[in-house]
């Protein structure tokens, strides 16, 4: 439950933070009546979000094991590199993502009315798309369902609760420290839902090494134990994995780990402020 609640928070406030942006910049331009097509784009996209997550929750039910697994599999590892683009994008854009929101809403306003619309689909249907995915490869990697999604559901409630008291300039978060933390707690996350898509797509047949148990940790962490099932909720840790499970959750651990830190402490520090109020003022 607290991985997901943490992916609705982030996500959920990053998504929070580009509709501040937009609606105050639209406000201080004195166009609010391009308002009601911005809230349209943002409406849909919310919309399809929600259509995406239905769809992947119920639509496998009638296809195979094997299909299932080949579904779960290669969504899992889509997930992953969506999720990875999402945190360096981030690590790289942050700062300067005032100023290319603004020069997007200048050119949309500039040309046809449906570049409103298209705007705040795009700005916050790509959150919406990643969340839902990431989300449902957590839930689908072994937590329970129903408490996943209500963390998920929490996590995002919250954020749009912090994003209004960000946009009403109540409060004040450090947004470099905290993308960085979860940036690094999503790519732990992210490292465990590689794994196990790469154990589903091995149990379809479509990879090798099906069975070929690497080591056992059975014995240190119980998988019945509560820290057991705690490290499974939150970073999809199984005490037997394969070999290829394990070097790969390795090696994405080692090159990505890195190449994010790097990216994050390379970003440039003058391009906009860190602080909350300045971002959507």
């Amino acid at each position: 439950m607290l991985a997901n609640l943490l992916i609705g928070l982030r996500e959920g406030l990053e998504a929070g933070l580009i509709v501040g942006i937009l609606v105050a910049y639209v406000n201080k331009l004195g166009r609010r009546d391009i308002l009601p097509r911005l809230w349209l784009g943002i409406a849909i996209a919310i919309l399809i979000s929600l259509s995406v997550g239905a769809l992947l929750t119920w639509g496998p039910y009638a296809m195979s094991s094997q299909a299932k697994e080949i579904l779960g599999g290669s969504l899992s590892i889509l997930a992953v590199g969506l999720v990875t683009w999402m945190i360096f994008w981030m690590a790289r854009h942050a700062r300067a993502l005032k100023l290319e929101l603004h020069s997007r809403l200048d050119a949309a306003i500039a040309g046809a009315g449906m570049g409103i619309v298209l705007i705040g689909f795009v700005s916050v249907g790509r959150e919406g798309v990643e969340t839902a995915l990431f989300i449902w490869a957590t839930v689908n990697s072994g937590s329970n369902a129903v408490v996943g999604t209500a963390g998920a559901l929490l996590g995002i409630a919250a954020a749009i609760v912090i994003a209004y008291l960000i946009y009403r300039g109540l409060v004040r978060i450090n947004l470099s420290t905290f993308f960085l933390w979860t940036g690094l707690f999503l790519i732990l996350v992210a490292a465990g839902v590689l794994a196990y898509g790469i154990g589903e797509l091995q149990e379809a047949g479509l990879l090798f090494g099906d069975g070929q148990t690497a080591f056992s940790l059975a014995h240190v962490i119980p998988p019945s134990s509560w820290y057991g099932s705690l490290l499974a909720g939150l970073f999809n840790f199984t005490a037997e994995p394969s070999w290829l499970q394990f070097v790969g959750w390795l090696v994405y651990l080692g090159v990505v780990t890195p190449l994010f830190l790097r990216t994050a402490f390379a970003a440039p520090h003058s391009a906009q402020p860190d602080t909350p109020s300045q971002l959507v003022a």
